[in-house]
């Protein structure tokens, strides 16, 4: 017994043992999760996002999210990737807003190779807290516009440059005065450069050759923030990217011009089909969204009004010819009519080539439009020259036999039914059982005559 009592002592011993062992490593795991955890948090974190493509009211939608998410994050920097031909004067005047209104330091960064900044880029390029360029890249071209793309008149276009050249100024107030004269070179003479060029005047703090390099280049650099010096850190920073929502995805999606080109196409030609076939509802419903879209990417885009009413009589005139067939002359001249209206819509002289649509686009449009309303011009076409399969004159040419003699009225049995009939050839008697054939309908009298036997 005594045996047994110290064989029990030493087990439950060597378990007390693997109880304390696991406990303290269990310990040791938690404080070595913790500590990891307080030194990643401890380092600092750098937002990125990227703005690709012409500015527009999703252009700012994107920046004023990320910078909420960096100050929400407590940021040490927001790194904004920027390739832009340009856009809308009232867009970029609220993205320089947002820039310089942020709590968390904003980099703008023209990348990548061959990107630029043209135009309103310029001057979102002038208010980040810092800027900088990647190799081959250009920035300025900065001269006003109208809103549909147009030279301005000299009045207006002085009131416009003059309020450009003044912002400009502010942003560039403390790069000197070269970068000054160069900023304002970019508005009144349409100046574009590289980045060798603006890095040497100092409108612009770096030249990277990737975003890595940035991060390294920015280590230390002291920039003004809410009248306030502060050096950035970037050493091991942790780099999280902020991607499009998919609201902001979508929205970017309309203001391309091919998209919305192919969307007035759409629509238009869905409302016209479901107006000349109406009862359905499948393609008026795509027709109303299609246009829907449309017309908000027309909102954004500098567009010619003008080439929409082209558009319009194009697919009216496509829907006359296959209601009152012309043997094609009117498809012909509504293809026409809708490359005229889609070129004018988007490519008038003056306009910026990025919201320019796609010449061959337009004309495979044109092509496969044409396609589908000439199949469906030769169906009407077809139709029309058909014989009546319905009603009385359906019987006009059919033969069947009587069923009693002809004096000179009788009955006929026809595809399988007894008529009252009468004979149109008194000179040739109808007897029963007689072939005849049927000449005209008279209400509900058949008028025959007598077929050869």
């Amino acid at each position: 017994m005594r045996a047994e009592g110290q064989a029990e002592e030493r087990y439950n011993i060597a378990t007390m043992k693997k109880i304390s062992r696991l406990f303290l490593l269990s310990i040791a795991v938690l404080l070595f999760s913790f500590t990891t955890a307080r030194a990643q948090n401890s380092l600092p974190s750098i937002m990125t996002l990227t703005i690709d493509g012409a500015i527009a009211p999703a252009s700012q939608q994107y920046l004023k999210r990320a910078v909420d998410v960096a100050e929400h994050q407590n940021a040490e920097m927001l790194i904004l990737q920027l390739n832009t031909p340009g856009g809308s004067i009232d867009t970029m005047n609220e993205m320089v807003q947002t820039i310089r209104g942020s709590r968390v330091p904003i980099i703008v960064y023209v990348s990548p190779r061959g990107a630029m900044a043209g135009s309103a880029g310029t001057m979102i390029t002038l208010a980040g807290h810092a800027s900088a360029m990647a190799p081959e890249t250009i920035i300025g071209a900065a001269s006003p516009v109208g809103g549909e793309g147009e030279d301005l008149g000299e009045t207006m276009k002085a009131k416009a440059t003059e309020a450009l050249k003044a912002t400009i100024r502010t942003l560039a107030e403390d790069r000197g005065e070269e970068a000054i004269a160069l900023a304002e070179e970019t508005i009144e003479n349409a100046r574009a450069v590289s980045a060798t060029e603006a890095l040497e005047v100092g409108l612009v703090d770096f030249i990277a050759d990737d975003l890595s390099d940035l991060i390294t280049q920015l280590d230390g650099y002291e920039v003004k923030i809410n009248q306030e010096n502060l050096a950035l850190n970037t050493k091991n920073a942790l780099v999280e990217e902020i991607p499009l929502s998919f609201l902001e995805e979508l929205l970017k999606l309309l203001t391309n011009p091919n998209i919305v080109f192919l969307l007035i196409a759409i629509g238009t030609q869905a409302i016209f089909i479901e107006l000349g076939s109406p009862g359905g509802w499948v393609a008026g419903f795509i027709g109303v969204v299609a246009l829907a879209f449309a017309t908000y990417g027309m909102g954004v885009l500098p567009v010619n009004y003008f080439g929409l009413i082209f558009i319009i009589i194009s697919f009216v005139l496509f829907i006359l010819d296959v209601k009152a067939p012309t043997h094609g002359a009117l498809t012909a001249a509504g293809i026409g009519s809708f490359v005229v209206g889609s070129l004018a819509l988007f490519n008038m002289p003056g306009t910026p080539n990025f919201v320019h649509v796609s010449v061959p686009l337009v004309f495979t449009v044109a092509i496969l439009i044409a396609l589908m309303f000439t199949t469906m011009l030769s169906f009407a076409l077809r139709a029309l020259k058909m014989p009546v399969k319905t009603g009385h004159e359906s019987l006009i040419g059919k033969t069947g036999y009587a069923k009693t003699d002809f004096n000179p009225k009788g009955s006929a049995h026809v595809d399988g039914e007894i008529w009252s009939a009468e004979n149109v050839d008194l000179t040739r008697p109808i007897s029963k059982h007689a072939r005849l054939e049927i000449v005209e309908v008279e209400g509900i009298r058949l008028k025959v005559r007598k077929l050869d036997d």
